[in-house]
């Protein structure tokens, strides 16, 4: 079985619409797909109509969340949350628009550190996604400020970059309680480099993660190994998947790209099942 619990689109800073990436999974022969765009769910409701074409295919209702921790950030990946809950809608939006704040913010700075960038070419690459570090990236890709994205967010943008800007975040906590209000399994995102991993999900299972995501973009054998060992000493279920962003190049792991066990989706399903989530109706065999 083939999956992919871990995919952007243009709803946040992916460069392919939710449309594109359901026929590229199908095309691919994926057989279990998320689209999980940063603090926004615009793309599910395309993503689901377009998904109906490929009986093949599965579609589980996403996003991630990123949530601020001292000294970094945490995401946290919602899977079968109903994409039309109102508290959550209004929660994202909130996120959303500070990340356009954010993102002024940054162009700002990098003007005053010679590197112009133009607003209007940020928001037009955006398009009607959420705007993101990725946009500001490309900008900068195109203007010759940097030879790649890569380099963008080691030299600017990054968290220790001369251009970071902080915006607002929620807890972990709060947003593994969003989720479950939402109707959605909280699963913490790509955790192998965070602090007091442990500790962190300890705390958060006490108010309802269920998951982390073991199988992730350049995880070794070891650390696949070390995160399957946390999660079934907490009796979490573990995921992957491969950050897909459709940004092209030889620096990003393919759509499908990572090897998740059928297992690890069959577990998903199963509590998906057992909890009556949305758009679990049916168990995979």
């Amino acid at each position: 079985m083939k999956a992919d619990l871990h995919i952007h689109s243009t709803a946040s800073d992916g460069h392919l619409t939710p449309e594109e990436l359901v026929a590229m999974a199908a095309d691919l022969g994926l057989e279990v797909i998320s689209i999980t765009d940063h603090d926004s769910i615009d793309g599910v409701a395309p993503a689901l109509e377009a998904a109906q074409a490929y009986t093949g295919l599965k579609l589980i209702a996403g996003v991630e969340v990123s949530t601020d921790v001292p000294h970094g950030e945490v995401h946290i990946l919602g899977y079968f949350i109903n994409h039309l809950d109102p508290e959550l809608r209004s929660v994202l939006e909130r996120l959303r628009n500070s990340r356009v704040l954010r993102a002024q913010k940054m162009v700002a700075k990098l003007a005053e550190l010679g590197m112009d960038v133009d607003w209007g070419r940020v928001q037009k690459i955006a398009g009607s996604g959420s705007i993101g570090r990725p946009h500001i990236a490309q900008a900068l890709v195109e203007r010759g400020h940097v030879s790649s994205f890569k380099e963008a967010f080691t030299r600017f943008i990054g968290r220790d970059g001369p251009a970071y800007v902080e915006r607002e975040k929620l807890t972990p906590e709060q947003v593994v309680e969003l989720i479950v209000k939402a109707g959605g399994l909280p699963v913490l995102a790509h955790p192998a480099d965070m602090q007091n991993l442990e500790w962190q999900i300890a705390q958060l299972q006490k108010v309802g993660l269920v998951g982390i995501e073991a199988y992730y973009d350049g995880y070794t054998r070891g650390v696949v190994r070390y995160l399957a060992s946390l999660a079934a000493k907490y009796g979490l279920i573990t995921t992957g998947g491969s950050d897909f962003h459709g940004l092209g190049g030889m620096e990003e792991t393919p759509l499908g790209g990572v090897d998740v066990p059928a297992e690890c989706i069959r577990r998903l399903f199963r509590l998906a099942r057992e909890k009556n989530l949305c758009l679990a109706e049916e168990a995979l065999e």
